[in-house]
C-alpha cells in the first residue's frame, strides 16, 4: 500500500486482458460495415487476394483475424517478410499480412501475389493507406495492388466508439456510471486502440485509488494518457 496526495492507493494486479478477435466480439457500424461484408464474402471474392485499409484502431486487425480463422490462413510477419519467405511457402496456401504497408521488400510482395494467383491460394493484406501506396517504387506491384478488391475502414463515429467502450468495460466486468462513456467519446480521438488503452487506464486508477469508476476517474485517466502519449483528444 502506498499513499499519494493523502489518498490511499494500491498497485493494480496484472490481469490478462488480451483483445478477443472472435467474430462475435466484432462490433460493426456504419464506418466498418463494408469491410465486414467484404471479409464475410470470402471465398466468393472476385480475386484470390484482397485488402483492407484504414487508420490505426479502425478494426483492420480484428477483421483480418476473422478472415484468417475462416480461411485457415498462416500469418506472415510484415517486418521480416522477404523473397526468402516466399520461397518456402507451399503453393495453394492461404496467408495474411497485417500491416503489409510495412513490408520493405516490394519484389517479395509482388512474387507472393504471383504465387497466390498462379497456385489457387488466398491472401489478405492490410495497411493504413490504399494498397497502391505500398508499392515502394515498383510499378508492376503498384498496378497489382491497385487492382485488389477490398474495403476501406474509416475512423469510428461516436456511436460506434461508445458501443465498443461499453463492451471493453463489460469484458473487464466493470460497472460504469451512465454518464461516463458519453463524457469520454466527445473528448477523445475516435480510435478503438485508444479506447482499449483508456479503459485499461480507468480500471487501473480505480484499483489504485480503491474507488468505484466515475466520470472523475475517467477524466483523470484521459488527462494522464494525454500527458504520456500526447494529443489524445
Amino acid at each position: 500500500m502506498v499513499r499519494k496526495s493523502g489518498r490511499s492507493t494500491q498497485l493494480p494486479l496484472a490481469f490478462d486482458h488480451a483483445p478477443s478477435y472472435e467474430r462475435q466480439d466484432f462490433i460493426n457500424g456504419g464506418t466498418n460495415e463494408a469491410a465486414l461484408t467484404f471479409i464475410e464474402a470470402w471465398p466468393e471474392w472476385p480475386a484470390r487476394a484482397g485488402a483492407l485499409w484504414g487508420p490505426e484502431g479502425s478494426g483492420k486487425t480484428h477483421l483480418a483475424h476473422i478472415w484468417a480463422r475462416a480461411s485457415s490462413a498462416e500469418m506472415l510477419d510484415a517486418a521480416s517478410f522477404t523473397h526468402e519467405t516466399v520461397a518456402i511457402l507451399s503453393p495453394g496456401g492461404a496467408w495474411l499480412i497485417d500491416d503489409a504497408d510495412a513490408v520493405e521488400d516490394a519484389v517479395a510482395l509482388f512474387h507472393l501475389l504471383n504465387l497466390v494467383n498462379q497456385s489457387g491460394g488466398a491472401l489478405l493484406l492490410t495497411g493504413h493507406e490504399a494498397p497502391q501506396t505500398w508499392a515502394r517504387g515498383l510499378p508492376d506491384l503498384r498496378s497489382r495492388l491497385a487492382g485488389l478488391p477490398g474495403a476501406a475502414l474509416a475512423t469510428p463515429d461516436e456511436a460506434l466508439l461508445a458501443r465498443v467502450m461499453l463492451k471493453l468495460f463489460a469484458d473487464r466486468q466493470l460497472k460504469v456510471p451512465e454518464g461516463l462513456i458519453p463524457y469520454l467519446v466527445v473528448r477523445m480521438q475516435r480510435s478503438f486502440a485508444l479506447a482499449e488503452r483508456l479503459v485499461a487506464a480507468i480500471d487501473d486508477l480505480a484499483l489504485q485509488q480503491k474507488r468505484n469508476i466515475s466520470v472523475e476517474i475517467g477524466a483523470e485517466a484521459l488527462a494522464r494518457l494525454a500527458e504520456s502519449e500526447g494529443d489524445v483528444g
